[in-house]
């Protein structure tokens, strides 16, 4: 335990190791190991270097020793270019002789399945017992812009050594070494300095967890992009962010396998709706993480909280010199949830005296076709939206110019942004034509995120802008009073529960039912609802029958005592007709409740990342359109009531055709109740409650059915 401990906090060995060993090195000219060696000696490495290979020989007046066994004490890192059969004889070899560290490049791992996966167990535990930290297998290495320090097989051209001008820097971080290259290149080709490129390939031991650490300790990493597949120890990987977040430092994720929610088949609505994708996204964005959709997306963000620390608050400031990129945007921005708000009328008054009577002070802001001599125009547009209380981030998008023109223009954005920090893109258009050499210095100079593409500003500019509305939510939270704990909840039987015994539950929780009670004869039925009132509704209860209506185990508006006994005898032929074997609980009796806005309200408890709550229009709209909110178990009332506000049936929910609007505080504080039995009993796997009916103002909820599935 001690040695996995020091592994998780000093990876140093690892990236900048004073001595290096180079194991299965071959002479000749172009093999892997002439590679990696002529990389360490073309990026200057100057510790203490060390060849192994069987043929022996002498590299540039180094002696090639052919054993490991050979290598002095306590070498730092070991580079082992070795096929997979020999790794574990070379690993206990390395531990032999003190090795702080090893990179292994040799795949034929746990990526060819179990067989393989027992051979990478092995050695990842023969590493760490002793003390070696091992970075791999099936990695392409990595590079170390901080020291001048690169591991790689492939001839490349080697990044520049950071400078202390250059700035805080960007780590990338992939289990993917092709696209940790993609993204770090994509960024430095645009001035962005990059600290490292690690990739971390399969994970045996060294994985995000250890690295993100020692990127929380590293002065020059300021923000991390992340590209994962597979996050493979939860807990380690949280408190990582954890750390990261404490230190103040950024981490963009990319994580494919969003089709999983549309994929996995389980046994409710809320299951099939809230895959683990869903679940990790939820709990690392709750950590501090910004989670994207492309990488595209990994490389913009990347860049713009590198340059923007601090994510914003508020609409979209667009100006422009194209009336019709106005009406594109506003089309653009809507479903991705952010919003252009108007000017307010103290910057529309600032702007009104500089501006042309043809060109209205507004939100988008049209300044036509911007010709000589007003580009000042730019700028002065730029403090009018930094200056907006309601908008949070600015994009100045603009038809590139003649070349003698284009520094002018960002010039004048330049100016405009001196001594603000508010998220800013400055998009050069006719992404086809190269820029001006002087405009892409001015922008690497002054750290300006300059982009080709409107569109891609957009959507980097709301995606930013979501990660602030969550930053927010969570700061709420944090601020606001710890819910009280749910108490006096019954013991649950392990298994899907019948109905009733789901419905007990979330009484118990203070979650109203409809008025009713479990009945196992006739009579006792008409007992139940001779003290409720008609009309009713009876369904058999079961733990076996977990779709009633198709078995024909619902009977509704019974409205007098006749009706019930002959529909009590309807209901247990329906059942005997459906499944001779199955023996009933009994026969819940109910008052037939008041019609509403049916929705659905559930929560499903991922193995990894732990319970999702879902909220969205119920009954068969949730099969038909999927339209739901997944949200975390303790999210705060108003941020769920925006939640609902986000729905896209939420007209449905607020006076839709002259239905009363619905109760939204009332709904949100369903919500929070299932998540808080969530949290107050893990042994609950799933909550799935559909229809639940929402009322109008004042009047509450009713939950119609239950699901409750105990582990």
């Amino acid at each position: 335990m001690d040695a996995q401990v020091t592994l998780t906090h000093d990876l140093q060995p690892l990236v900048a190791p004073r001595s290096v060993a180079i194991v299965g090195l071959s002479t000749k000219p172009g093999s892997a190991g002439m590679v990696v060696l002529q990389n360490l000696m073309t990026a200057g490495y100057g510790g203490d270097l060390h060849l192994v290979g069987r043929s022996g020989g002498v590299v540039d007046g180094r002696t090639v020793l052919t054993s490991v066994a050979e290598l002095p004490e306590g070498v730092d890192l070991a580079i082992l270019l070795l096929p997979s059969d020999v790794v574990l004889d070379t690993v206990k070899a390395c531990v032999a002789r003190g090795v702080r560290a090893g990179v292994c490049f040799a795949s034929g791992f746990a990526e060819m399945g179990d067989e393989g996966r027992a051979r990478q167990q092995e050695i990842a535990d023969t590493a760490r017992a002793g003390g070696m930290r091992l970075l791999g297998p099936n990695t392409i290495g990595f590079f170390n812009n901080v020291d001048g320090f690169h591991v790689s097989m492939v001839k490349l051209t080697l990044p520049p050594r950071l400078r202390p001008e250059d700035g805080p820097a960007v780590a990338v971080v992939a289990q993917s070494g092709g696209i940790g290259v993609h993204v770090s290149a994509a960024l430095q080709s645009r001035g962005v300095p990059v600290s490292y490129v690690l990739a971390t390939g399969n994970e045996a031991q060294i994985g995000l967890a250890e690295v993100l650490r020692f990127l929380a300790r590293d002065p020059a990493t300021a923000t991390a992009v992340i590209y994962a597949e597979q996050i493979r120890s939860v807990p380690a990987v949280l408190q990582a962010l954890a750390d990261m977040r404490a230190a103040g430092k950024r981490v963009v994720l990319l994580h494919p396998g969003r089709s999983e929610l549309a994929q996995q088949a389980t046994s409710s609505h809320t299951g099939a709706l809230a895959g683990n994708h869903a679940a990790m996204r939820l709990a690392v964005e709750r950590a501090g993480v910004l989670v994207v959709d492309s990488l595209e997306e990994a490389i913009d963000l990347g860049e713009l909280m590198l340059r923007f620390p601090v994510p914003p608050l508020g609409g979209l400031g667009l100006i422009t010199a194209s009336g019709a990129l106005c009406g594109i945007a506003l089309d653009y921005l809507e479903p991705l949830e952010l919003a252009m708000p108007p000017m307010s009328p103290a910057q529309m008054e600032s702007l009104r005296e500089h501006l042309p009577a043809y060109t209205p002070p507004r939100n988008p802001l049209d300044l036509g076709t911007l010709v000589d001599p007003r580009p000042d125009l730019i700028g002065l547009g730029v403090v009018a939206q930094q200056e907006d209380p309601a908008i949070g981030s600015l994009l100045v998008s603009l038809p590139m110019p003649s070349p003698q023109l284009a520094p002018v223009w960002l010039d004048s954005f330049l100016q405009g942004m001196k001594g603000r920090s508010k998220p800013a893109i400055f998009v050069m258009q006719n992404e086809g034509v190269p820029l001006p050499a002087e405009v892409q210095e001015m922008a690497v100079r002054s750290g300006t995120v300059l982009m080709r593409s409107p569109e891609r500003a957009l959507r980097a500019l709301a995606r930013f802008a979501r990660h602030g509305r969550l930053q927010a939510e969570w700061q709420a939270k944090t601020e606001a009073a710890a819910a009280p704990a749910l108490v006096g909840l019954p013991a649950l039987p392990p298994g899907t529960l019948p109905e009733w015994q789901g419905k007990e539950l979330l009484r118990a929780a203070g979650l109203a039912t409809p008025a009713g009670a479990l009945a196992t004869t006739a009579d006792e039925a008409v007992a139940v609802a001779a003290r409720i009132g008609y009309p009713m509704v009876i369904k058999a209860q079961a733990a076996r029958l977990a779709h009633k209506t198709e078995a024909g185990g619902v009977l509704l508006n019974l409205r007098d005592e006749a009706a019930l006994r002959a529909g009590w005898q309807q209901l247990h032929d329906n059942i005997r007709r459906h499944d001779a074997s199955l023996v009933l609980d009994g026969v819940l009796v109910e008052a037939m409740g008041e019609r509403g806005a049916e929705l659905v309200i559930g929560a499903v408890r991922d193995p990894q990342w732990g319970p999702v709550v879902m909220v969205g229009l119920g009954g068969i709209w949730v099969e038909a359109l999927g339209d739901v909110q997944l949200m975390p178990a303790d999210l705060p009332l108003p941020a769920i009531v925006s939640r609902l506000r986000a729905l896209k049936g939420a007209k449905l929910l607020q006076g839709f055709r002259g239905a009363p609007p619905v109760d939204l505080q009332a709904v949100a504080r369903a919500v929070a109740t299932v998540g808080a039995l969530m949290a107050a009993r893990p042994d609950i796997a799933e909550i799935d409650i559909n229809p639940l009916v929402a009322y109008g103002e004042g009047r509450g909820v009713l939950a119609l059915d239950a699901l409750v599935v105990v582990r």
